[in-house]
Parts: C-alpha cells; structure tokens; sequence
C-alpha cells in the first residue's frame, strides 16, 4: 500500500523533513486558504506543489487531495448551483492538470467531524479525541435549546446531561462549543451558538431522502468530469456515523455505502475507507466493508475507536479498539493484488494513519486536532507491521 500523510500546508506544525523521517512520501494536502466554492487555479495549486519540492530530497509528492470541499449550498439542495458546479469541475480540472488525481470530500451539512473533547487524557499523560454522548445531549438540549432534541434521548442519558450541563461552568461550556466547531481545519465557517442556530434552521425539515437527493444531484454533475479526467472520487463516510442536531447524514452504513456507489455506477464514484468513523457505528464492521466494497475504495484512513453503550467512543491505538486491524489490512491487500493481477499501473491503495494520540514532545505543540507527529508515526509504524505480516503470510503484494 501506498504510505501518504496528512499536512495541512504551511501553517502546519509538523514539518516535512519530519513527515520524511516517519517514511511517507505521499503528501495528501488541500487549499484551505481558499473559500468554499471558489475554483482552485493552477496557480495556487502549482504553488503548493513548489513548496512539497522545494527539498528535492526528500521525494515528495501530491496525488490525493483532502478535501476539495462542497458548498454548503450544494449540500442544501439550493437552487443557483450552476456556478457553484461549474467551478468546482474547474478546480477538478486544474488539480488533474497538476497530476493530483484522487479527491477525498465528504457531504456532512454543517459540521464535518464532531468531538466533544479534544484532549481527553490517557495513562501516562497522553492525549485523546473523545465523543462524549452526554456532552453532546447538553449541548444540543439545554445550551442549544434545539426543537425536538430530547426526541428518542435515553432518560438515564438526559439525565447524565442536564446535570453536567448545570455543573459546568461558563468556560467548560465554551471549550465544548469550541470542540464541536474545531472539526476539519481550513476555510470552513465556526458559528457561536446563535449563528449555529440560524444556519441549522437553514436546513429545517430536511430528511436524509432530501440529502441524498442532493448527494445524487452532485454526482450527476461532478462524475462525468471525472470519468473524462481519468480521476476517482472518494467518498469520505459520516464522523460520527449518525444525524447530528437534527441533521441527517447519509454516508453513515454498509447500506449508505451501496446506495452512494450505485448512484453513479462508475469507478470514479468510490470511497475513502475511514475505519475510524465507520467503527463508530454499532452497526457496521469496518473490515467486512472493505472486503465487499474493495474494488471501490480509492483512499484509506486507517484508525481504530473504542465504543461505548451509550453511543460514546474514544480515539484509541491504531490496533486496538473495536475494528479487526488485521482483517481490514486483509481485505486491502487482496484488492490490491486483484488490480495488480488485472494490469492496473495504481495497482496500490493510497492510505495514510489516520488521528493520533498527543505523546511525549507533541502534548502542547499547535498541532490540530488529532493530527500530532508522534502519535501518528505510532500508528503508521504499527499498521506497517501487520501490513509486512499480513503480506509475508498470504503472499500478497505490499
């Protein structure tokens, strides 16, 4: 498998001689600096690809981009997407043109990956992300104050939030709004809580069959440019997997996986196999999702999450948690000797370590959120070694 590494350009505290120390040569990086629905020159484009060079030694290069982001208004299914779909078939163009051929996006409304808690501590002092349910209850119930938001809410669970909503202070309060806005860094909008709450009402009475709607009206129009570029789309699934503030999310299941591909049956229309937000759903098997959708997946992000009942999880070791480490780099693997059995010159899944633990020298760094150094050449070390096992024992192609 391909080995990338998530930089967020510049600004990123991680270095990239540092990045080459930990082995990867892939980059996968994006234009943050540049607002939603804008098109990407090849300027801009040309000269974050200067900036990967600039050290010709350390061999870099750019062939995944994360993200190429949706207009929101796009997700919201407004009227006036001409330009918005125009310009974004640009930014593919230009991002073909410059040798970048895999775009990694998502179509999550609003909020891309939620946490409640960013720095949750771990024996020893590390750090992790956490997705507490009764933080998460509060907020939307008593600080919020969404219509509806107790529907379905298990009373131990309502109960758990509104006492730690009345405990917490007005700092803790603000540090879990800043939590749920840090999602993906870059050009996205953070709201307070009144300006979360007009742009949810944006969104009012849209169903999850209105968001796939909007999702298949997307696809129509971006797949075919695609298709001409030679380039794969990827699919980034739901994080967490569920409706969030009333939000319906649609790349959350097995299920929602094969509807998405089987509204534009083409290659170019696939996925990135994030086994970290798909292991958050009780529901789903990560590995046993890799297998049937292998011939799909373009991209991976290779995580683990521990599951609690009551619909918290926590980032946890790469090879620990719920999902079966060693089977999702099974199911991999074979895929990639099957595309190197049919001919394919990229044969290899792009995948990169996804998340990790603050540890030792990094806890404090201004790293963002779940993208430290260390942590992440922990995992990428360990997931390197099941890959050598798994490939040594079943003779496949590494």
């Amino acid at each position: 498998m391909e080995e990338t590494w998530r930089w967020f350009g510049p600004d990123d505290a991680v270095r990239l001689d540092h990045i080459r120390q930990a082995g990867p040569r892939g980059i996968v990086t994006a234009l943050h600096h540049v607002p939603y629905g804008e098109v990407w020159t090849v300027e801009e484009i040309e000269r974050r690809q200067a900036v990967l060079a600039a050290d010709p030694s350390l061999g870099l290069h750019w062939r995944v981009v994360e993200s190429l982001p949706v207009h929101e208004k796009i997700r919201r299914g407004d009227a006036d997407c001409g330009a918005l779909f125009e310009n974004y078939r640009r930014s593919m163009r230009h991002l073909a043109a410059c040798g970048v051929t895999t775009i990694c996006y998502n179509f999550m409304p609003v909020l891309d990956w939620t946490r409640t808690e960013l720095r949750h501590t771990l024996p020893g002092g590390g750090r992790a992300l956490r997705f507490n349910a009764h933080e998460y209850v509060g907020f939307d119930v008593f600080i919020l104050g969404r219509a509806g938001a107790e529907e379905g809410v298990a009373p131990d669970l309502l109960a758990r939030a509104r006492a730690w909503v009345e405990a917490a202070s007005d700092e803790d309060k603000a540090v879990l709004l800043a939590s749920i806005m840090a999602g993906l860094p870059g050009a996205y909008d953070r709201y307070d809580v009144a300006g979360l709450r007009r742009i949810l009402a944006a969104y009012g009475g849209m169903t999850a069959a209105d968001l796939k709607a909007n999702l298949r009206r997307f696809l129509e129009e971006v797949v075919p440019t695609a298709e001409e570029l030679g380039m794969r789309l990827a699919m980034h699934p739901d994080d967490p997997p569920r409706p969030l503030f009333g939000l319906p999310r649609v790349v959350s299941t097995e299920e929602d996986i094969a509807d998405l591909l089987a509204m534009a049956d083409s290659p170019a229309n696939g996925l990135t196999l994030c086994t970290g937000s798909l292991g958050a759903h009780p529901a789903n098997d990560p590995a046993r999702i890799a297998a049937r959708f292998a011939d799909r997946i373009h991209f991976a992000h290779l995580r683990n999450v521990a599951k609690e009942p009551d619909g918290s999880f926590m980032e946890a070791d790469h090879l620990g948690g719920d999902t079966d480490m060693v089977a999702v780099v099974e199911a991999l693997l074979a895929e990639e000797g099957r595309r190197r059995d049919a001919g394919r010159a990229d044969w290899r899944i792009p995948f990169r370590p996804d998340h990790g633990h603050e540890l030792a020298d990094d806890i404090g760094k201004p790293t963002f959120p779940g993208y430290p150094l260390i942590g992440r050449l922990r995992g990428l070390a360990e997931l390197r070694g099941v890959m050598a096992a798994v490939a040594r024992l079943k003779g496949l192609p590494l």
